[in-house]
């Protein structure tokens, strides 16, 4: 029998729209228009004129014949254009593609013709590694300079030559404040593209598309505490997952953006005192920088800083540096094709009464979805069956829901293979505790087996994290003809501490089996990707060679 629901109840443009982040800045800007949406610097910009320049800016792309699925690059760092091109280059349907600033001209020249990039706006900052790029991509996209006025007499680095034929204040300029937006005609339509780190061959671009934005950006509200007004510092790459989507975020509450070009603890202070910023988000390499900063370039503040952080949970030592310094720390974890963190260690109050151990236990569990993730789960990958929840037993961490990538462009079978079983796969290995709680255990290509045993390598840094020396570490399986692997480690030590290879075992061996602790410590500089994630690729080819 046919339901009485299933007719006459059709969708129609008074009871659906497809829905996009874009409505969040126009709304923003008719009911706050006065407020401050955006410091750089000596400059600010209100909700009204943020909302005109991003007019202005799809107004003259549409004037260039920019239009649905046209690929607008951007090579920016965290200034207004960027905040400006997440809305004014969806407004034309065109995709945003935010180039990653530190990488080389190959993997530039790549993503180019990859994305086949019609447009791209350069800061002259990076024009010189933008220049080799075009000249080894095949694509020709007209180049727009940016020539950021707050660049600073102080700056680590030079502008370099303009390399555009336009320049993007007078392109702004050139168009239109009145222009009327185009809405997505479908909200699965592409907002955005984001390339992975390609540790390994070449990067995969991720799609994003409206809908996912839209629900991330209202989610991060959630999860992140952010209330009216909220005033946000952008340590986090606005070009890393679309800063997690926090471009959009602030829109919903009213909020200030204040921009940081550099990451500079000293800067950092000073922007929380002067501008009472509450939310930042940041690899751990920005608390370190934090907690070392010299106490002449340290300020205070009334006011308790939300830190969002989604890498390993950080050792307790932080954790209580970091609360004394004014910050709540919130450890997220996700992926870059799950529009960044959407995984969160939703803290119980009852947990503040345990022991300091067990309190540990809790903090090291990524948590728990999202309120926009429809199912997260810990999946045996062969037979697809859930793992129990017993916290011991590793399967693959898998998502489901409307904040998933719409898929890797041009690269269909990686999608598939992506979207096995109906389900997006992390290739992270975890548990899932009787809570529902998830804890990473580790990649599935970091997993060290040795003599038969598996070793998780997040168990041993966690292991490491615990001396009061250890500023970060690593830890990667070393060839070893009897036992198969055995456990390397890398650490790098806070300023001025000294300990030895004898005393940082023999830490493990208080925490840990014997056969787990490493056999060899190297001290040095840990190797980094552009987003600050540990490129163990690198140590594993090292511990290769020694």
């Amino acid at each position: 029998m046919t339901s009485p629901y299933a007719t006459d109840l059709d969708k129609n443009p008074a009871n659906y729209q497809p829905l996009t982040p874009i409505s969040y800045l126009e709304r923003a800007a008719k009911v706050f228009p006065s407020q401050v949406a955006i410091i750089h610097g000596a400059s600010r910009w209100t909700y009204s004129e943020f909302w005109r320049r991003s007019l202005r800016l799809a107004s003259a792309l549409a004037k260039l014949g920019i239009g649905k699925g046209d690929t607008v690059s951007v090579m920016l760092s965290n200034t207004p254009p960027m905040l400006e091109a997440h809305f004014g280059v969806p407004m034309v349907k065109a995709v945003l593609h935010s180039l990653n600033t530190r990488l080389d001209a190959p993997i530039l020249a790549f993503q180019l013709d990859h994305a086949e990039s019609k447009v791209l706006i350069v800061d002259r900052e990076f024009s010189r590694v933008v220049k080799e790029a075009l000249a080894l991509a095949s694509v020709k996209p007209l180049v727009i300079d940016f020539d950021d006025p707050e660049y600073g007499d102080d700056a680590p680095y030079p502008r370099h030559e303009r390399i555009g034929t336009l320049d993007y204040e007078e392109f702004v300029a050139s168009g239109d404040e009145d222009f009327v937006w185009s809405r997505p005609d479908d909200e699965w339509d592409a907002i955005a593209l984001n390339y992975t780190s390609g540790t390994t061959g070449n990067p995969k671009g991720v799609v994003y598309h409206h809908r996912g934005a839209a629900l991330m950006a209202y989610t991060n509200t959630i999860h992140a505490g952010m209330g009216r007004y909220s005033v946000y510092l952008w340590t986090l790459p606005m070009f890393h997952c679309n800063g997690w989507c926090f471009p959009w975020t602030l829109a919903l509450t009213a909020g200030t953006h204040v921009c940081l070009r550099w990451v500079r603890a000293k800067a950092i202070y000073a922007a929380i005192a002067d501008h009472g910023v509450t939310h930042l988000c940041g690899a751990p390499i920005v608390m370190s920088a934090l907690l070392n900063v010299p106490s002449a370039d340290k300020r205070t503040f009334p006011q308790t800083v939300t830190f969002n952080t989604a890498a390993a949970p950080p050792p307790e030592s932080v954790l209580a540096g970091m609360a004394d310094a004014g910050f709540a720390v919130t450890h997220l974890y996700g992926l870059t094709e799950t529009y960044g963190p959407s995984v969160v260690n939703e803290w119980q109050p009852e947990w503040d009464e345990l022991d300091k151990e067990a309190r540990a236990a809790k903090k090291a569990r990524q948590g728990v979805r999202y309120a926009a993730l429809e199912d997260l789960a810990v999946i045996d990958p062969v037979t697809m069956e859930r793992v129990p929840a017993d916290g011991e037993t590793i399967g693959e961490v898998m998502f489901r829901g409307n904040i998933v990538m719409k898929g890797y462009l041009k690269n269909r079978p990686a999608t598939e293979e992506a979207f096995e079983g109906g389900w997006f796969h992390s290739g992270d290995l975890g548990v899932m505790y009787p809570d529902g709680y998830v804890q990473l255990k580790d990649r599935s290509k970091d997993i060290i087996i040795s003599g038969g045993e598996n070793i998780s390598s997040i168990e041993v840094e966690d292991a490491i994290y615990r001396h009061p020396a250890v500023s970060s570490c690593a830890v990667v399986a070393r060839p070893d003809e009897k036992w198969g692997e055995t456990p390397i480690a890398y650490v790098d030590l806070k300023p001025g501490e000294t300990v030895t290879e004898e005393d940082i075992i023999a830490h493990c061996r208080k925490h840990l089996a014997h056969f787990k602790c490493p056999r060899t410590v190297i001290f040095t500089e840990i190797p980094k990707t552009s987003t600050g994630k540990i490129q163990k690729y690198r140590l594993r080819e090292i511990a290769k060679e020694l």
